[in-house]
């Protein structure tokens, strides 16, 4: 196997454990979508062309309440705001590439897909990786698993119970995400205040409560780190 299959799939089975959390998401991103009136088409199509399961649940909603067009599209870019954050820390690692390939990364984003790729690229000899193949292979993964699973639940989400609760695996998948990045007093600083601040905001309009979050858990851990480095 060349060296860049071997980046790739590096990349597919790191991130492959995850996916136990992101199947059960996409079917209920399917079937939500399905249950408030849209056809398994447009909740397919949805998932393909959106591709971030916590704003296609939320325009869905929106769209079940007939908001306007532009409540719902704004909503979701208030919700997706962190993904600038995401793409402005990976961007050094991408130097150099084609705008059109760079788009694709783009598209491909998401929380675990980060999450996992910068955590390699912190690890000693990640200099020598093809750094963008070792993404695609974890993003491709994810891609793959939400949209399969969004397919699955537009056409059988009516037939699975709803005693079964499978929304309990959205925060788990974003603890397995976020407790492995936490290796220092700083990060775990910013896990904790980012965590209490998104619980206490909670109710700001258009998931504010989110993005609110994120922003004063990367203050507090920027300040921890500053008086770490200081003292």
């Amino acid at each position: 196997m060349s060296d860049n299959l071997s980046t790739f799939f590096a990349g597919v089975r790191r991130i492959s454990p995850l996916t136990l959390g992101v199947a059960p998401f996409g079917m209920i991103c399917g079937a939500v979508s399905v249950g408030a009136g849209m056809p398994e088409w447009g909740a397919i199509g949805m998932s393909l062309i959106i591709f971030a399961g916590a704003s296609q649940l939320v325009a869905t909603q929106l769209m079940a309440e007939h908001a306007s067009m532009a409540v719902v599209i704004l909503t979701g870019l208030v919700i997706n705001m962190r993904m600038f954050m995401y793409s402005a820390s990976l961007a050094p690692h991408f130097k150099g590439m084609n705008p059109v390939k760079k788009g694709v990364l783009a598209y491909l984003l998401t929380d675990q897909a980060y999450a996992i790729s910068v955590a390699r690229y912190g690890e000693p000899g990640s200099e020598v990786i093809n750094k963008p193949l070792y993404y695609l292979g974890t993003a491709v993964t994810m891609w793959t698993c939400f949209n399969v699973s969004t397919v699955l639940g537009a056409y059988l989400g009516a037939l699975i119970p709803p005693q079964w609760n499978l929304d309990f695996a959205i925060p788990l998948t974003f603890i397995a995400v976020v407790v492995p990045a936490v290796k220092d007093r700083p990060s775990l600083f910013a896990a904790v205040v980012a965590g209490l601040v998104a619980f206490f905001a909670n109710p700001l309009p258009y998931n504010l409560g989110l993005m609110v979050g994120a922003v004063s858990g990367i203050a507090a851990g920027y300040v921890m780190e500053r008086r770490q480095s200081d003292g």
